[in-house]
């Protein structure tokens, strides 16, 4: 799949949206635009003990996903084993009331994302991906705090995946009730749903005496402002 070249079908059935196929879409830029706008996704695989779905953090690098974990995480291991991995990110806008029980639903965005999976060996290209994480979350902060030592490099995988396929699926506006339902007296509506980054509460152990960094406050800007 091509930046520049959005696709308006599937590129198979594996990421063909089937249930109410209208709020789907399968173009680069609506992909960009649900990955970009979180942290965490959500990963499925394939382990010893069957299907599993774990969180992690992520950040979209152009054509690529690059997630974080544990050496010895099942997700590293299932990529080191050659399976693949599905992520899955979800943003929750709203929950739509509507006047039959039927018809309550959510706005939302979502994208599912399949692809090739590599672990990170290279060092430079693995300490640019834990650049790129920590930067996407607090921009400013890999400057701004200890990088990693030689432990905690080596306990830590980063893994990027080439995103192959993927769909969109959102749904935005107010309830869809019955005709026969428009004149009955039961509320209906949309609460919306904003999650908002707080004032930071410094560690009590050791408060710098510098007061909130930049990178901090960028962070809850980024976060702020595109949650408005």
């Amino acid at each position: 799949m091509s930046a520049s070249t959005p696709d308006s079908e599937p590129r198979s059935d594996r990421s063909r949206v089937r249930r109410v196929t209208e709020r789907g879409s399968y173009d680069r830029e609506s992909v960009n635009a649900v990955l970009d706008a979180g942290y965490v996704c959500h990963v499925g695989f394939e382990s010893d003990h069957g299907i599993v779905v774990v969180p992690t953090l992520y950040v979209r690098d152009g054509d690529s996903i690059i997630l974080h974990g544990s050496t010895g995480a099942g997700m590293t291991r299932a990529v080191r084993a050659g399976n693949p991995l599905t992520v899955e990110v979800t943003h929750l806008d709203g929950i739509v009331a509507a006047r039959s029980h039927f018809h309550h639903s959510i706005n939302y965005r979502s994208a599912v994302v399949f692809g090739r999976c590599t672990e990170i060996s290279d060092v430079v290209a693995k300490l640019r991906g834990m650049e790129l994480l920590v930067e996407h979350i607090t921009p400013g902060r890999w400057e701004e705090a200890r990088k990693p030592n030689d432990s905690e490099f080596v306990q830590t995988s980063v893994i990027r995946m080439e995103i192959e396929e993927t769909s969109v699926k959102t749904r935005a506006g107010g309830p869809g009730d019955e005709p026969e339902d428009l004149e009955t007296d039961f509320w209906a509506g949309v609460i919306s749903i904003q999650t908002v980054l707080g004032t930071p509460e410094p560690d009590a152990e050791n408060v710098p005496r510098g007061g909130v960094p930049d990178s901090i406050r960028a962070a809850i800007s980024k976060w702020n402002e595109s949650n408005d």
